[in-house]
């Protein structure tokens, strides 16, 4: 990517949203701009974890003016992302309809270990490098609003990454709902999350690390009040954390709470956000937590940069392990995805060549990787394998995807066979319906297992919501079967608002 160019990201946190921007230059990203405006969220799921329309109207409310900040940008230069409040909430397509039309960029869910994943790369990218640091094995933590990230990595790659639903926002709201800081809440509160980070135990352990870091919000925030105190700048010790509890019970409540260097913002949270650090430096015998520079944002503006060679590179890697996990069969898979770029290609000429960041050749790469996977439920039934398969993607742990990405695959999987009125609503997409036609007519075309004749077959989108399959003089006697099943697919997207037209 050229020097100069200018990158954006957008953390939609359960605390707080905050827009990084940066400035490339050789290499490197230079902050350029950083806003960060208290959202809480995370305070806005009910008990039916539905976000409230005030939570939801607060998060619509700062993205129009981070919206506002991007105008300008291409898409390929922004990324956005949200992590456990929407991974959470059962109304979050109702939130994100409208979240990204005010935005102006689209917004991915990502997955516990994928914000692992990319905390891991924000922080170690902030992080000097030498021959010594290369080598160091890393603890990092990060304590959000409705979560906490674990990671162990070397250099620039994670190696362990797990996510815990335990963080300052609601621990805050369930042990300190009113906001009382006593020794019984304390007590009650770590002893909650050392149950939640139980787990952490048998893959965090201190012979597995060298040192540990501490990156974003409440770890941030209790690193400014040791600095003020007079501790060490960006350090963070055992006897540090004692003393900040004993500050928080002589106050009693948030609302008295008079301590230098802790912004009004955080002082909400800061009971749950202390309690949950105070579980992990417990569990993990940590004695002392260096304060990162680098978190969640940071890893997604280094992906950007990266984004045509390193992403594209872990997302196939992903798929090919999803594969092969499953034992998909590769031949299969291969004849059909080549079939079905091919046939994409016919309707859709621009994405041939196209770069990876460009709309037609994200779909294109997406439906290859729908191919190379749409037997992946085979090995759980071959009975309705392609329901199982789209059960697969959509829990799967899939490094480099969002949520609403894996879950787009699974459509196309769930629906490369069988009846299409199971995907009336994603259907209204006329990209998914390109795609899907393309992988359904592949599937057909591939049904004995052996390549296809595809000369004097031309696949077109006639205007409209009409796709036409036309074939040459003689095909349909020559190819018999595959005539037949297409004339079932012409009959399979009539109960749909698209149509296809079979002709020759």
């Amino acid at each position: 990517m050229q020097n100069g160019t200018r990158l954006a990201a957008v953390d939609l946190g359960s605390n707080s949203f905050r827009l990084e921007i940066g400035q490339v230059d050789h290499g490197q990203i230079h902050r350029t701009e950083y806003l960060k405006e208290t959202v809480r969220q995370g305070n806005g799921l009910d008990s039916a974890r539905n976000l409230t329309p005030e939570a939801m109207q607060r998060g619509w409310d700062t993205l129009a003016r981070f919206g506002e900040r991007l105008a300008g940008f291409k898409r390929s230069q922004v990324r956005a992302v949200a992590t456990q409040t929407l991974r959470e909430a059962r109304n979050r397509d109702e939130f994100l309809l409208r979240a990204r039309t005010v935005l102006g960029f689209g917004i991915d869910v990502i997955t516990g270990r994928e914000e692992a994943r990319l905390i891991y790369q924000g922080v170690a990218h902030a992080l000097p490098h030498t021959d010594a640091s290369d080598r160091e094995r890393r603890l990092v933590v990060d304590i959000g609003g409705r979560s906490t990230e674990m990671i162990i990595g070397r250099a620039l790659e994670a190696e362990v990454m797990e996510s815990y639903r335990v963080g300052s926002v609601a621990w805050s709201m369930k042990h300190f709902a009113e906001g009382q800081f006593t020794a019984a809440a304390f007590r009650a509160a770590e002893i909650a999350a050392k149950a939640v980070l139980d787990d952490a135990l048998g893959s965090y352990v201190p012979d597995r690390w060298d040192v540990a870091y501490g990156a974003s919000g409440t770890i941030g925030a209790v690193g400014d009040v040791l600095a003020a105190a007079g501790g060490e700048p960006g350090l963070i010790t055992r006897e540090g954390l004692d003393w900040l509890l004993d500050r928080l019970l002589k106050a009693g409540s948030a609302d008295r709470l008079r301590i230098e260097g802790m912004r009004e913002d955080r002082k909400a949270v800061i009971g749950g956000g202390v309690s949950v650090l105070r579980a992990v430096f417990d569990l993990l015998e940590i004695e002392e937590m260096r304060v990162a520079q680098g978190a969640l944002r940071h890893g997604v503006l280094y992906e950007l940069l990266e984004r045509d060679d390193s992403v594209a590179d872990l997302r196939a890697s992903t798929v090919a392990r999803l594969a092969g996990r499953f034992a998909v069969d590769a031949m299969q898979a291969r004849r059909v995805g080549e079939t079905a770029a091919a046939l994409f290609l016919q309707i859709d000429p621009a994405a041939r060549g196209a770069s990876t960041t460009s709309r037609a050749g994200r779909a294109l790469r997406k439906l290859g990787w729908a191919a190379q996977l749409h037997e992946i439920g085979v090995q759980i039934s071959h009975s309705e394998y392609h329901k199982h398969g789209a059960y697969i993607l959509d829990n799967a742990d899939a490094p480099g995807f969002a949520v609403n990405e894996m879950h787009w695959l699974g459509q196309l999987v769930l629906g490369h066979r069988g009846k299409l009125r199971k995907l009336e609503p994603v259907l209204e997409d006329e990209g998914f319906a390109a795609q899907l036609l393309s992988l359904r007519l592949a599937v057909i075309l591939c049904h004995a297992r052996r390549d296809p004749d595809l000369q004097g077959l031309r696949f077109t989108h006639a205007g409209g919501r009409v796709f036409s399959v036309a074939c040459r003089s003689g095909w349909a006697e020559a190819y018999p079967q595959s005539a037949h099943l297409l004339r079932e697919e012409v009959l399979a997207w009539q109960k749909t608002n698209w149509r296809v037209e079979l002709a020759g």
